[in-house]
């Protein structure tokens, strides 16, 4: 028995020396690769340090106090860190570490800029950051030798994506700022800034499943036209959800330059509320300001690599103090912008519920929402637009651009550069908007309190001939009140007709394969008045028509041959309208007037009857139309043989009896 217990005393102090020559092995071990780490990031130049290290072998509990490093020389990077504690470590393989938890306590990063920097100096601080079922590499990575802003984002983005987590969070971040001489903001001018609830979950494979902040304010203290100015804010809620931390870096990165390919980088986006006041120490002198957005989202996100060029913009882009760049520079540089617009996507985006007090009150909108497609918005609309004008309140229901080709605006706008642009320049603007629509708008008119009303006003064109449009249509149906003051319009004041309605409809196409051109809807109906309806068709008509240069245009225009005219008016109340206004300027009743008329026409008919019975079907017409109140009068004129449209629109003006002759004229009237 005695020799048992000997022997199992022997075998537990043997145990014991193992354990403990085990946990001073690994703590060596440890201690070892802890300081190659840090001699690694002396190498590149930087300043490394640290407190004591610790290594408890049982739960693999890495412990390490009083980091401190410094990057850079002209606009340093300071970073402490009180004590970074990794629990539960492994080497699932050679290249690769794990740990259960990594937490870093009290973590403050400093950078100070140059004595000209808009910013002179920013610190962040966080208590403590917390990162769950973390793997990353086993090894720091070799910094890249240049010193590239690119290169730097590239490097970091691929160290992102290189990393393992299941969450990151940091309860709480607070940071302050004070600017530099180049912000221009005052002495001592700066700010606070703090974030709460920070939160990443699912990092994996260079995705991020979702990052959130519950909330950020800050404090911004600065001077503007010798006043103390006092902003601040509050923003809640911001959330990004599928974020590909690869396709970002994809865009730094040289070997994508030709890369024709398009990148999901972010799934949805959403923020809101969003509130800024701004505050001055003279209200009277600068009132300040009150905003606040509900609510920001932006969905579907896409970058274009070999389209965006990012490296060759900057390269580009002046530095401070330097000379303006020339015109063929700036022709330059507005090409790389655009670049850079046709290499992004957006599927939708939309802001809701924004508004701002200005001095004639609030200003307030509804909703704006786009699309974005390489470099092309597809719908830019504006909803729920309210505020004060100078006469009064007004609102806009819907406003909405209907296609704006962004990208191709800043190619244009690069050949402007420096020089006035012709006419044919101008008109290329054209075709970078598909058309434009406003809806329920209403607005003061004058000082009279009413209001003009916009139901719709839709313009669209399209189908492009070089820069002019061969296809367009309006749709308008507004009102608005008579001016007895404006002489054009006090005949329907004296009428008794105080508002004017009107509901327009027309459209015009040409078609290619037929050298057909057609004036199609024509509609117009102006309330209390009349209705009518037309149909102008013109053959014959070359592409050359549509050329900018006015000598070709002209030339085409001579082929141009007359087609069938159809009109169809309503009477509405027109005709008596007119009788009286004529009544009013011979100081004659009502009925003499309309006799006068009458007579008159007729007078023209025997005129003309015996060259052209046609024409006097349409004279007799015209008389019944006049004649009965309320009548249709129907028209339609048939040219009876090819009529080249600029010598008829010539001869209706010397010889309009010869004009009409050139058609079979078909009139009548009905109720």
């Amino acid at each position: 028995m005695k020799k048992i217990l000997l022997g199992l005393v022997a075998v537990a102090v043997i145990a014991a020396g193992g354990y403990f020559g085990l946990d001073f092995y690994a703590q060596r071990r440890v201690t070892r690769d802890v300081e190659a780490a840090f001699e690694q990031i002396r190498a590149g130049g930087a300043k490394a340090s640290h407190g004591k290290i610790a290594f408890d072998t049982k739960s693999r509990t890495l412990t390490i106090s009083d980091i401190a490093t410094e990057l850079g020389a002209q606009s340093p990077v300071n970073v402490k860190i009180a004590s970074l504690t990794m629990t539960g470590l492994g080497q699932p393989d050679a290249a690769r570490v794990s740990a259960d938890n990594v937490a870093f306590n009290d973590v403050e990063i400093g950078v100070t800029g140059g004595p000209t920097a808009t910013t002179a100096s920013l610190i962040y601080k966080m208590p403590r950051i917390t990162v769950k079922e973390y793997s990353g590499p086993a090894g720091l990575p070799q910094l890249p030798a240049s010193s590239s802003i690119f290169e730097l984002y590239r490097f970091a983005l691929a160290q992102l994506a290189s990393i393992n987590a299941s969450s990151v969070t940091a309860p709480t971040l607070t940071g302050t700022m004070t600017f530099g001489a180049a912000a221009h903001a005052g002495d001592g001018a700066g700010g606070t800034f703090d974030y709460s609830g920070l939160a990443i979950e699912g990092m994996k494979d260079g995705k991020i499943a979702s990052s959130k902040t519950d909330r950020v304010t800050f404090t911004i203290n600065s001077q503007v036209a010798g006043k103390a100015l006092k902003t601040t804010g509050d923003l809640a809620n911001m959330v990004a959800t599928d974020i590909d931390v690869g396709a970002m870096a994809a865009i730094f990165d040289p070997a994508k330059a030709n890369d024709d390919r398009d990148y999901r980088v972010q799934g949805r986006v959403s923020a809101g509320p969003y509130v800024i006041t701004a505050k001055t120490d003279d209200v009277a002198a600068m009132p300040g300001m009150n905003m606040r957005i509900e609510g920001v989202t932006v969905d579907d996100v896409r970058i274009n690599p070999s389209r965006m060029q990012l490296p060759a913009l900057l390269a580009m882009i002046p530095p401070q103090g330097a000379a303006p760049p020339s015109p063929a520079q700036a022709r330059e540089l507005l090409e790389k912008v655009a670049g850079l617009y046709s290499g992004a996507g957006i599927g939708n985006a939309e802001m809701h519920g924004f508004s701002i007090e200005t001095p004639k009150g609030p200003l307030k909108l509804a909703s704006m929402r786009f699309n974005f497609e390489h470099g092309k918005i597809g719908e830019l609309a504006v909803e729920g637009f309210d505020g004060n004008a100078q006469n009064g309140p007004f609102k806009v229901g819907r406003f909405a651009l209907k296609s704006l080709d962004v990208a191709s605006l800043m190619r244009l706008s690069a050949q402007f550069a420096g020089q006035k642009p012709s006419p044919e320049q101008a008109l290329a603007l054209l075709p970078l908007i598909e058309g434009v629509e406003v809806k329920a708008v209403t607005s003061p008119y004058k000082a009279t309190g009413k209001p003009v009303n916009i139901d719709v006003l839709s313009l669209d064109w399209g189908q492009f001939v070089g820069p002019i449009p061969s296809k367009l249509r309006l749709v308008a149906k507004m009102a608005a009140p008579l001016d007895a003051a404006d002489p054009r319009q006090q005949a329907l004041v004296a009428a008794g007709i105080d508002r004017m309605a009107v509901d327009a409809d027309l459209g015009a196409a040409w078609t290619e394969t037929s050298r057909s051109f057609a004036l199609e809807p024509v509609k117009l109906d102006m309330a209390g008045l009349l209705n009518a309806s037309a149909k102008l068709a013109l053959a014959n008509v070359p592409r050359e028509a549509f050329s900018t240069s006015a000598a070709e245009s002209m030339g085409a225009a001579a082929q141009i041959e007359a087609g069938t005219i159809e009109l169809v008016v309503h009477d509405l109340g027109v005709i008596d309208l007119a009788v009286a206004q004529f009544a009013r300027t011979q100081n004659v009743g009502r009925d003499e007037a309309r006799k006068a008329i009458l007579d008159s026409i007729k007078a023209q008919s025997d005129a003309i009857g015996a060259a052209n019975p046609d024409a006097t079907a349409l004279v007799t017409a015209i008389s019944q139309f006049i004649e009965t109140p309320g009548q249709t009068l129907v028209i339609k004129l048939t040219p009876r043989a090819k009529a080249p449209a600029l010598q008829l629109m010539q001869l209706l003006k010397i010889d309009p009896q010869s004009a009409l002759a050139q058609f079979k004229i078909e009139a009548s009237t009905g109720l």
